[in-house]
């Protein structure tokens, strides 16, 4: 049985993927998760319990010394359509109010500093969490938040300094690690050719070659079968001598999976996996985006650049958990980012 890529990255379990090297950290724990990119931003989202789906919290922090948090809101919008969007959004702690939340873009609120600092205080003991200006009460969970804010502590370096969310101590606040610069990719012009499909003695050629790169249970739909039609093999130039080469590997619910080769314009040199969960190839970028369900309310999604000899990732992320909040995701959780230089 194929699996899932989406949740086998919500699970932690990240695919290895050919010209790719993920630096990130995601980690989740009952109603809470943190995604840590490669440049050791964290990103830590909070929700109520899964039986509310009423909404969510971000919390972000940049690495390095120093460094502050900021915090979002958002509400969710998967209700009636008869119900208004809050016009103002004000943080209960323990039946008491601790001030109205900025208003962001359209749906999204911000939180101050200090209700930052009294949001984290709580959901680290026991203290009531809500959210009053909504259709309902969002009433956030603390089960999982000292797991995860312990995290983030863990990757940014910053256990016994007095900035760790958890673990404060006098190591000083300058030991902390800074920031990892992001890898930066030069993309590069790519050939107007248009892309064709691959012949039949083209494929009988290449066929073992493609498989060779795989898994033993990857890619069922490109084994040989006398149970279904010959799938389509396409190939479409990139620049100089090189080539994609694309074919469906696989079928689920409500996604499915291409996979993706560098080789060759002669097709005589061994092909190059980027990935086996591809949904799309434009102008030198193969990308894939899958639902972690049907409904739609979360998201994968993932990107590599062509450099002109491989295929570079760009982005890995998630949307967040599957918790009925939006439609097409909740958050932006990268575990991995790069700076792409635009072709010249």
């Amino acid at each position: 049985m194929m699996k899932n890529p989406v949740m086998i990255v919500l699970l932690s379990t990240l695919m290895p993927m050919a010209m790719a090297q993920d630096g990130g950290v995601y980690f989740s724990h009952k109603n809470w998760e943190i995604a840590c990119d490669n440049t050791h931003t964290c990103r830590a989202a909070g929700y109520s319990d899964e039986d509310e789906s009423s909404g969510s919290v971000l919390l972000t922090r940049l690495a390095g010394p120093g460094t502050a948090l900021s915090g979002e809101v958002v509400l969710t919008e998967m209700v009636a359509d008869e119900v208004a969007p809050a016009e103002k959004l004000t943080l209960w702690i323990n039946n008491k109010p601790a001030g109205a939340l900025t208003a962001a873009e359209e749906g999204y609120w911000r939180l101050s500093a200090s209700q930052i600092r009294s949001l984290i205080k709580a959901v680290k003991g026991s203290s009531k969490v809500e959210f009053k200006g909504g259709a309902t009460a969002f009433v956030l969970s603390g089960e999982g938040a000292a797991a995860v804010m312990l995290k983030m502590d863990d990757v940014q370096g910053r256990i016994g300094t007095p900035g760790a969310l958890v673990k404060q101590g006098n190591r000083p606040e300058s030991s902390v690690p800074a920031a990892i610069p992001p890898p930066v990719i030069q993309a590069v012009k790519i050939s107007k050719a248009q892309e064709r499909p691959l012949t039949a003695p083209e494929i009988a050629a290449l066929r073992p070659k493609l498989l060779a790169t795989l898994e033993q249970d990857e890619c069922d739909l490109m084994q040989p079968s006398e149970d279904r039609d010959e799938e389509l093999m396409m190939l479409t130039p990139l620049s100089g001598n090189h080539a994609v080469i694309s074919a469906l590997c696989w079928r689920a619910a409500y996604n499915e999976g291409q996979a993706y080769w560098v080789i060759d314009n002669a097709l005589a040199e061994s092909p190059v996996l980027v990935t086996t969960s591809g949904t799309d190839y434009s102008e030198g970028v193969i990308s894939y985006s899958h639902k972690g369900r049907g409904l739609g309310d979360c998201w994968g999604t993932a990107s590599w650049v062509w450099d002109g000899q491989a295929f570079r990732q760009e982005s890995k992320a998630t949307t967040g958990m599957c918790r009925y909040i939006h439609l097409g995701g909740t958050w932006h959780l990268p575990t991995f980012v790069a700076e792409v230089k635009p072709a010249r």
